[in-house]
């Protein structure tokens, strides 16, 4: 691990591959690819979209019959159960600003997303203020919740609710254990990688002070992003970029060029490119994520994001899942849906390209059923929460009684 934000002086390909273009670039080179019948693991049913966008529809207006969708965040699920945790904790907090208030939302929001990989298909959480016991991300976004405003993230004793790089930087796989209830009979995939994800984000933000801070916080990217709004208002790719640049040394040893670590990013033979970055398929997930993320707490502060619809859908298992338990993608080998795949084969980069594409399809079909003729008052970080994410989880649970999606990737804990 480098260490270091990514330099200005990286070779334009690799810049390029930290950008939402290059997301969608690719994943278009390889829907192309799928349409023609080229591509090895997924056939594409464009036919079946329209049904597919029903099935949207349909979820939208059973959950928002308004249409007053919220964005595709982290902060629909701390109010899961009908609670609104992050706004009790504000209004019993005392922070005296806008901005102090804002780098706090930043600090649990980075790390919660940074946990927010698949929990696995038997883990639960039980929340002791409610007494409720929830699952997956739900269930990841309550424990990481009641981690940070128990303190264990903090440096500052009087000052609980804050992360600090120091605090990260040290905690164990038994600190994180205990906060997430793990036990034999309770086991949580990729604990190890989770642990070390946080370690390498405490080593990051301590030895980046122009990215977050002298105070050496996640939530110093805060004052980054406000120095650099213009008249209020920061353009989306500029949000990612900024997360891209300062965030992009902390994940785990995948393919690095020019010495700088590409994240989210995987290997296909047929994703085409030249040069170096030939073959090379980015995703973001976890990025992108948790860019959907930083909306609010940005727009609480004063600040608005535009052009919102320049990221890209999230590829990950319930969008994906909606695809194909839709039917518009299949298994050319149905018998590749018994067992599982490691996040770098070939298969489930493919999967992932042709879910990110297919939801810049999906998207335009949704507004149409909708009678919304305006992209931006529907923008896909809502299309995603209204949405294909909750179809997706729908229709999983309508065909599978565990509601586990019609493919199992083998975690590290990084990345679903």
């Amino acid at each position: 691990m480098s260490g270091q934000p990514v330099s200005i002086e990286a070779a334009p390909g690799v810049r390029w591959l930290l950008t939402p273009e290059a997301v969608r670039a690719r994943a278009e080179g390889l829907l192309a690819l799928g349409l023609d019948g080229a591509l090895d693991h997924f056939a594409v049913h464009p036919e079946k979209l329209g049904a597919c966008a029903d099935a949207v529809v349909e979820t939208i207006r059973a959950s928002y019959p308004d249409l007053a969708i919220p964005y595709h965040a982290r902060w629909r699920h701390f109010s899961v159960g009908g609670f609104d945790r992050w706004g009790s904790l504000a209004e019993a907090a005392p922070w005296e600003e806008a901005a102090a208030r804002a780098r706090a939302a930043f600090d649990l929001v980075i790390v919660s997303v940074l946990l927010d990989a698949g929990a696995g298909p038997t883990w639960r959480y039980e929340e002791g203020r409610t007494g409720e016991t929830y699952a997956r991300s739900e269930g990841l976004a309550v424990a990481s919740f009641d981690l940070f405003i128990s303190g264990l993230f903090s440096e500052v004793p009087e000052d609980p609710f804050r992360v600090d790089a120091r605090a990260l930087a040290s905690l164990s796989v038994a600190d994180l254990a205990r906060g997430f209830q793990v036990s034999p009979t309770n086991p949580l995939v990729g604990l190890d990688g989770r642990t070390a994800l946080l370690n390498r984000l405490g080593q990051v933000v301590a030895a980046d002070p122009d990215g977050f801070g002298p105070q050496a916080r996640p939530g110093g990217l805060y004052d980054l992003l406000a120095a650099r709004a213009v008249d209020g208002a920061l353009p989306a790719p500029a949000l990612l970029a900024a997360l891209l640049t300062h965030l992009g040394p902390i994940w785990p040893g995948r393919i690095a060029l020019d010495g700088v670590d590409l994240g989210d990013t995987w290997r296909h033979p047929k994703a085409g490119g030249e040069g170096e970055t030939a073959g090379l398929v980015p995703f973001h997930k976890l990025s992108q994520w948790l860019a959907y993320s930083l909306l609010e707490p940005l727009e609480a502060a004063g600040l608005s994001v535009t052009g919102l619809d320049a990221l890209t859908g999230l590829p990950e298992y319930r969008n994906g899942g909606l695809f194909l338990d839709s039917g518009v993608l299949s298994l050319k080998r149905p018998d590749e849906a018994a067992r599982a795949h490691p996040v770098e084969s070939e298969l489930v980069v493919e999967w992932r390209a042709l879910t990110v594409a297919l939801l810049d399809r999906l998207a335009p079909l949704v507004r149409e059923r909708l009678g919304i003729a305006d992209p931006a008052a529907l923008p896909l970080a809502k299309v995603l929460e209204g949405g294909t994410w909750a179809t997706g989880r729908r229709l999983a649970r309508s065909l599978r009684p565990d509601g586990t999606p019609p493919l199992t990737i083998a975690s590290d804990g990084t990345v679903f």
